[in-house]
């Protein structure tokens, strides 16, 4: 094991947080953590860690009477610019092969879980996401026959959950906005062709059907490409009132902007949450969001809506970094309060039992999402969309929908 991913986490880089101490011991406690730390996510990563690594001082450095650490994964190389699979399956090999682990808090991307899920599932060892909200992870998607999310589960049990909605609310509740809000009766439909991507765009077309809304095309980009001026002209030309992409900032979601700004496309374009942070902004540029009508959605409250708990979170947030969280940083502290209150409960370090107590969480509300419940597939009760104006950073709330 690199003996370099216990040093304390320089900002961006993978590292320990060791909380009452120094570990290996039969009385320590390790939480890891696999996300894109370097990257044009590392913002967003960044945030969910500082959200993670302040549920753990709040426990005061210690759980069910044993210390707390830390371990800092990266699942990015700079090859990739974002998560690679190679990395994400090492990370959580190490995580299984380590006794000490009792949970693993990740990744970011849905594409990657799908890496490490089988990893993870053979070794018995709880998986907690903050961030990938692919349906295929979790449950049957009727007419699939990749097998999925059976395949991930070998052992026969579940262990991955997550503390996000899923995109069958992101993608459905997207197109009810389109209709209801922007009033949209002509789409058109762009994807990344990534697991997360084309399962949000396929959603949201289903739901468009049901609507009544038109989609004129679906096209997938290849993220590699350094423009995408043709598609979009073509896409001018049938005169949509709405352009969706189902992607990320990684995979080009500011640049589908910068071309419609280029191109002079006018129309809205709507993104998902994989395209909900900073990031977005900076890699589009100011001017593009300002001349581009740009809406993005995220799963859940945006941080400025929470209440209560919630609304305390982001006060302790932005008093400790200075800066406002990200979307995702209140997952990351709800998913590591899942973890210690089902070691609490557990009170050893055993993973089959900490296993079943986090699959078990019921009326949950020792965190800052307020109540809420793991369904049998380990997905999250709580079913609220929010979507956002894109104008600058942070983005601006405009409408929260619920199924």
């Amino acid at each position: 094991m690199d003996r370099r991913k216990f040093l304390t986490a320089a900002a961006g880089g993978a590292g320990s947080l060791l909380l009452g101490g120094c570990g290996g011991s039969k009385d320590t406690v390790v939480i890891a953590s696999s996300l894109p730390r370097t990257g044009i996510a590392q913002g967003q990563t960044e945030s969910i860690v500082n959200g993670l690594k302040m549920a753990l001082e709040e426990s005061g450095g210690e759980v069910a009477g044993m210390k707390l650490r830390h371990q800092d994964m990266d699942d990015a190389t700079a090859a990739q610019g974002g998560w690679d699979a190679a990395k994400e399956k090492d990370n959580a090999r190490e995580a299984a092969n380590d006794p000490n682990v009792m949970a693993f808090i990740g990744p970011y991307n849905s594409g990657a879980a799908e890496n490490s899920m089988p990893i993870l599932n053979e070794a018995g060892l709880v998986q907690i996401s903050p961030a990938c909200t692919s349906v295929q992870l979790t449950k049957k998607v009727p007419g699939d026959q990749s097998g999925k999310p059976d395949i991930f589960r070998k052992s026969g049990k579940v262990t991955f959950c997550r503390v996000c909605p899923n995109d069958f609310v992101q993608g459905p509740l997207s197109a009810v906005f389109a209709k209801e809000v922007l009033g949209a009766k002509r789409v058109y439909v762009l994807d990344d062709k990534e697991l997360y991507g084309s399962g949000i765009a396929g959603l949201f077309i289903k739901k468009c059907g049901d609507l009544g809304i038109e989609v004129l095309g679906h096209d997938s980009i290849v993220a590699s490409q350094q423009n995408f001026k043709t598609v979009i002209a073509t896409i001018k030309g049938k005169n949509p009132d709405l352009l969706y992409f189902g992607g990320t900032t990684v995979t080009k979601g500011p640049q589908i902007a910068i071309d419609m700004k280029g191109e002079g496309l006018t129309c809205p374009l709507m993104v998902p949450d994989g395209c909900y942070e900073k990031s977005f902004v900076d890699a589009a540029g100011l001017d593009t969001v300002k001349a581009v009508p740009c809406y993005a959605t995220v799963g859940g409250f945006d941080p400025s809506q929470l209440k209560g708990a919630g609304a305390e979170f982001v006060r302790k947030y932005k008093e400790k970094h200075g800066a406002d969280p990200e979307a995702y940083a209140v997952y990351g502290y709800e998913a590591a309060k899942v973890v210690l209150e089902a070691i609490k409960k557990v009170g050893r370090k055993d993973r089959e039992a900490i296993r079943e107590a986090v699959l078990a969480t019921k009326d949950f509300d020792k965190g800052a999402l307020g109540k809420w419940s793991f369904d049998p597939d380990g997905d999250t009760t709580l079913k609220v969309l929010t979507v956002s104006k894109v104008e600058g950073w942070p983005f601006k709330p405009v409408r929260t929908v619920s199924e």
